[in-house]
């Protein structure tokens, strides 16, 4: 291994341990497919499509050289009352990936803005309609929705909230719909908890009032919680109610779009239509950042129209949105998954990894697993009084096997790029059980 020609002190990690990291720190240098390169020359797979995001694997060769001509050609242009084709060919191929009248894409630049964008879309559409007193906004425990200000107050993962409070006002929160007495070990959509969407009427409904409502989001699967699939029935009923009550659906799709349930989006795969859909990550393949929010066609013209002529209807944008190299990644990343069929390659991988996956149901310290399209959660007895240690030390011990995996406290996430193979599936399960084993004879 080369020395270091840089220290490490001075970067500031994101959602990291960073003492415990600096100390002893695992490092990517570079990659290719299904596979990283670690700083010490070993090869690491990746079971976990690097960030839930690099669905097409690594440096294809399509979307670099996609991104390296854009630079040459035009590397920015501005947004704001001009215009370059790149943004408008995406939202032209979104609109065809998308269910519904789910026509109207405006750009951001990761998950985080989108949710934010989307929240602020749901709150202007109800001011242009008249109902600006439609101020509450509904998310879900356990549920991600970014690290932007209305993402956080929306989402219900408490370490996430712990340091800030509730960043905005008028949020309140569903029940998660996990629980291992009832749905423990479930193959795909667990029978049990549909009603768990009924208190979405019986209890927010009811305290708030429908009149003040405006949206709810909610992420079809929730991802990085731990891999929280939804009951059967529990989605629909979802739209159900905000159907009958006047109330905007946000599905936050930036980990289950682009393959990762086997369908272009969680959406399709549910067979239900959301007013909004929020997305990042595979929509560039992580090469560039870009996110989006898809709307429905009767909240862009809701918002347009009621705007005077010649006006700006939307106050809200970034300086990147749609930018020329995220466009260009986009498109060359959309061509990738239409040609090599990677949606319906992970739809024929799913019975393969669920079998896969559910191997580990005897190894040590597992008291759930859980799985739908090629996403995974394995649920590890936490050390008593230590909660995330032995999370820790299995997405350590992973790494030093050779695998990349994802933990949430003490859940371990598998969500590999969408070309792996059978062969490479059965490494990955493989490699995580001699994991799992080896920590059963040890004593945290």
């Amino acid at each position: 291994m080369k020395p270091r020609d840089y220290e490490l002190e001075t970067f500031w990690m994101p959602f990291t341990a960073n003492r415990q990291f600096k100390a002893a720190p695992r490092m990517l240098v570079s990659a290719k497919d299904m596979h990283y390169i670690a700083e010490d020359g070993r090869r690491i797979l990746d079971g976990t499509a690097g960030l839930w995001c690099v669905n097409a694997g690594h440096c294809r060769v399509r979307i670099t050289e996609a991104i390296k001509a854009a630079a040459e050609t035009l590397d920015y242009g501005p947004i704001f009352q001009m215009g370059h084709p790149g943004p408008f060919k995406v939202a032209q191929r979104l609109k065809k990936l998308l269910p519904a009248d789910l026509d109207y894409a405006f750009f951001t630049n990761s998950g985080s803005e989108s949710v934010d964008t989307a929240l602020k879309i749901a709150l202007a559409y109800h001011r242009a309609r008249g109902e600006g007193h439609r101020r509450w906004l509904i998310g879900r425990e356990r549920g991600y929705h970014g690290v932007g200000f209305g993402g956080t107050s929306v989402g219900g993962i408490p370490p996430n909230r712990r340091a800030f409070g509730n960043l905005l006002p008028c949020v309140d929160h569903l029940p998660h719909t996990h629980d291992l007495e009832h749905n423990s070990f479930s193959r795909g959509q667990p029978s049990w908890g549909a009603h768990l969407a009924d208190e979405l009427e019986n209890r927010v409904i009811a305290l708030h009032d429908a009149s003040s409502i405006a949206a709810v989001i909610v992420e079809p699967v929730a991802g990085s919680t731990g891999v929280l699939v939804p009951p059967k029935g529990y989605l629909e009923r979802l739209r159900q109610i905000c159907d009958q009550h006047g109330i905007l659906l946000i599905f936050d799709e930036v980990i289950t779009g682009f393959g990762r349930l086997g369908a272009s989006f969680g959406c399709e795969r549910f067979g239900i239509v959301p007013d909004m859909v929020t997305m990042a990550k595979g929509l560039t393949n992580a090469t560039v950042p870009m996110g989006a929010v898809v709307a429905r066609r009767h909240l862009y013209e809701a918002i347009v129209n009621s705007a005077p002529e010649n006006a700006i209807e939307l106050f809200h944008g970034y300086t990147y949105s749609g930018h020329p190299l995220a466009a260009a990644a986009a498109l060359a990343t959309l061509d990738l998954y239409q040609e090599e069929r990677l949606f319906e390659g992970a739809k024929s991988l799913e019975r393969h990894f669920e079998d896969a996956v559910h191997s580990l149901r005897e190894a040590p310290h597992v008291v759930d697993i859980r799985n739908l399209g090629m996403m995974a959660g394995i649920e590890l007895a936490p050390v008593p009084g230590r909660p995330g240690a032995r999370g820790q030390q299995a997405l350590v011990g992973a790494f030093e096997r050779g695998i990349l995996t994802r933990v949430t406290g003490d859940i371990i996430a598998l969500s590999p790029p969408l070309i792996i193979s059978k062969q490479q599936i059965d490494e990955l399960v493989g490699t995580l059980g001699e994991v799992l084993r080896e920590m059963g004879g040890k004593n945290l």
